[in-house]
């Protein structure tokens, strides 16, 4: 279930495609790589196993691992299976195979990524922690010369007693983290629901004995390795930026002296897969909603391959869970407003094959600044797409063996915020993760190297960030109603607050056209809500126009907009449902009657239904005879059948072959019956084919004529002409 081990090590997709570093002054760059014959590919939750096995079968495939955590399962998302492509499949072709076949929601490379940093000093200087400093002086916090108005201001944060909680968690998804360091050890999570070394997965998430965390690199539950030299830095590093112990006269101090991190490792030391990052993310997204962890946020300080919907399905199921993604922008120097960096990327506000959205924006994307105020040299950036800018180069941390050192790059300056993120949860317990990313960029300090470079075209102030009160949430919430016969209705919205407020709370709506109209179906209306202080509902009622028109349910929606500045709207849309209680009108079936000459040689006899329907409507039809008889050698070839009206559709036709010959006849009729309607009642159930007499004047027309042939000029009659 979490991977398979090949001389005592998970594969990790070592032999790749497009795989190769790049010089950028000293720092390394990942090119795009996938695990060469893999895919991931994620199945419907209907898919059965035959289902699945036939689908292998297109791509001669076989499934090497099957990826089917608790949240999946909670969430209702099928497993996902990295499967191993048969020889000489070209991964592509197998993609094309696989995409939009029945049962499969996404198919896609195991992407391959790293880490986002380097290390450029590998010494420890005194007083270098200048990403934690601030601009006040003197410094309320550290020794004289902490002072640099380009670091975070954590160290104001501190001075003013903001140092987190040990009751708030914080996911590493990286490398592994020295969990003995002892400015980390004390701040390390040790799984209540687990007891150590009995060999028996105590709290039921499929991991045995995972007391610090997890290893879905090796797939074991050591999260700390020293097999490979340097091995785990870039994981301890991070470790130490976020929450590295504060106040003991030790080391280095991370943004959240008191805080809880749980190490879910998925990165080796030459980087790892896509498939490990969904355990890893899931792992957390299970450990807060299966057994109530207070997890905040999950530090992603890595990049690298391409989009995977697997990967995406991950994140919005961590967001739903109120778990913030802090992502590095990734260190390629370029706009990712242009060129996408994942999963700096990733949005959980956009829908995913059979994934809803969060109702949120849940990942922050983060830039790495100089110590100078400047954007560094091999940050990415993107005025819609990178968030924030944060201290990331030089930055002194943690690394394995009680010691510390220097590392660059984004990867660094992504835990600056995550530590943000803890020391603001800490503060603030009550605060939604929405709320908490919404403080952090609406505080952010103006930067010129970031205008028209980041969202916010600012970097982070810590301090000012745990001065802003969260504020009350608003939200809004909608309602159904019958939209009666005359008048109005009413139709009311609530709006509530998340928590009385001491002082008024406003904030504006306005409605909004659905597949409902403004003035034909509800009346339009804005205005203003005002909530005096204590109360924390409030009601918007919009009137219903009524009508007898049967028509299908429609919807429009009130919107908020322009909060006091107290507050801050949660759930700014609701939808206002309008339910049609007119009856609909019987379908009915009627078909036409044709008359043609004899010699047109076929009949067309339309048959129309009354109103296209969303059902199927069938009708059985047959001729018979009048003045004319069917048969083979009769005036008209006899025909019977089942007409059928799909979905939408309004007529059919029946046609009738009719007999040409010279003989000079009376013109002749048949009938054609509708019979035994399903979905419909018959109107005109009988059609009358006229076969009008081609071949010269009848016997009684020759009499008709030659009697008026007698009323001529020279006869005694003709006195009668004028």
């Amino acid at each position: 279930m979490h991977g398979k081990k090949i001389n005592g090590r998970r594969r990790s997709g070592s032999a790749t495609r497009g795989m190769g570093f790049e010089s950028l002054e000293d720092r390394r760059l990942l090119a795009v790589a996938y695990a060469d014959g893999e895919l991931l590919v994620e199945y419907a939750p209907s898919a059965s196993e035959a289902a699945r096995e036939q689908l292998r079968a297109l791509v001669r495939g076989r499934a090497e691992e099957v990826i089917e955590t608790r949240a999946m399962r909670n969430a209702g998302f099928g497993r996902v299976e990295r499967v191993q492509l048969g020889t000489g499949v070209d991964i592509t072709t197998a993609i094309a195979a696989l995409r939009n076949r029945p049962g499969v929601v996404s198919a896609e490379p195991n992407w391959l990524v790293t880490t986002a940093a380097v290390s450029n000093d590998p010494q420890y200087t005194a007083g270098s922690l200048w990403g934690m400093y601030g601009d006040d002086q003197p410094a309320a916090s550290g020794p004289t010369g902490t002072t640099n108005q380009f670091g975070s201001q954590a160290e104001e944060a501190w001075g003013v007693g903001f140092t987190g909680s040990r009751s708030v968690v914080v996911g590493i998804v990286d490398e592994g983290v020295d969990v003995s360091h002892p400015d980390l050890r004390d701040n390390i999570w040790v799984n209540p629901f687990e007891t150590a070394g009995d060999g028996i997965d105590n709290d039921g998430n499929g991991y045995i004995d995972d007391i610090h965390g997890w290893d879905f690199f090796n797939n074991d539950n050591t999260v700390y390795d020293t097999t490979v030299a340097g091995e785990d830095s870039h994981g301890t590093h991070v470790a130490g930026t976020i929450g590295g112990i504060g106040g003991n006269a030790l080391g280095v101090a991370g943004v959240s002296w008191n805080v809880t991190m749980i190490s879910t490792k998925f990165l080796g030391p030459g980087g790892g897969s896509t498939a490990n990052a969904i355990k890893a993310l899931d792992y957390l997204t299970d450990l807060k909603t299966r057994h109530g962890i207070n997890i905040v946020a999950s530090n992603n300080s890595w990049g690298g391959g391409g989009y995977s919907s697997a990967l995406h399905s991950a994140i919005i199921r961590a967001a739903k869970a109120d778990i913030l993604f802090v992502a590095a922008a990734g260190n390629s120097a370029s706009n990712n407003d242009v060129t996408a960096s994942f999963p700096s990327n990733y949005s959980t506000l956009q829908a995913v094959g059979s994934t809803t959205a969060a109702s949120y924006e849940g990942v922050i994307a983060v830039a790495a600044l100089t110590s100078t105020g400047g954007l560094a040299s091999y940050s990415s950036y993107g005025v819609t797409t990178v968030d924030i800018g944060a201290p990331g180069s030089a930055i002194v941390s943690t690394l394995p063996g009680n010691t510390y050192g220097s590392l660059s790059g984004t990867s660094m300056a992504t835990p600056h915020v995550t530590g943000t993120v803890a020391l603001y949860a800490a503060a603030y317990p009550n605060a939604s993760a929405d709320a908490i990313r919404a403080v952090i960029l609406s505080t952010t300090q103006p930067t010129a190297s970031l205008a028209n470079r980041t969202v916010t075209g600012g970097r982070l102030d810590v301090a000012a960030a745990l001065a802003a009160s969260p504020g009350v949430g608003i939200s809004i919430s909608g309602r159904t109603v019958a939209e009666g016969n005359s008048s109005t209705m009413p139709l009311a919205f609530t709006v509530t607050l998340s928590a009385a407020a001491a002082e008024i709370v406003t904030v504006n709506y306005a409605t909004a056209n659905g597949t409902a109209t403004a003035g034909s179906d509800y009346v339009a209306q804005s205005g203003t809500v005002s909530f005096a202080p204590g109360e924390v509902s409030k009601t918007i009622v919009i009137d219903v126009v009524g009508d007898t028109t049967f028509e299908p349910n429609e919807t429009f929606t009130v919107v908020l907009s322009a909060p006091s500045a107290n507050s801050r709207v949660q759930t700014g849309t609701a939808t206002g449902t309008i339910t049609n209680d007119d009856q609909q009108p019987t379908p009915t079936l009627a078909i036409a009657s044709v008359s043609q000459l004899e010699n047109s040689g076929v009949f067309v006899f339309t048959v129309s239904l009354s109103q296209a329907l969303s059902t199927r409507v069938t009708v059985r039809f047959a001729t018979s005879n009048g003045t004319a008889t069917g048969g083979k050698n009769g005036d008209f070839t006899s025909t019977s059948g089942t007409l059928t009206f799909n979905p939408g559709h309004t007529t059919q036709t029946i046609s009738v072959a009719v007999r040409n010959d010279a003989v000079v006849e009376s013109n002749e009729t048949f009938f054609v019956d509708l019979s035994r309607a399903s979905g419909a009642s018959i109107a005109v159930g009988r059609g009358t084919g006229t076969i009008l007499n081609d071949d010269g004047p009848t016997a009684a027309q020759w009499a008709a004529y030659a009697a008026l042939e007698t009323l001529d000029d020279d006869s005694p009659a003709g006195s009668r002409k004028k």
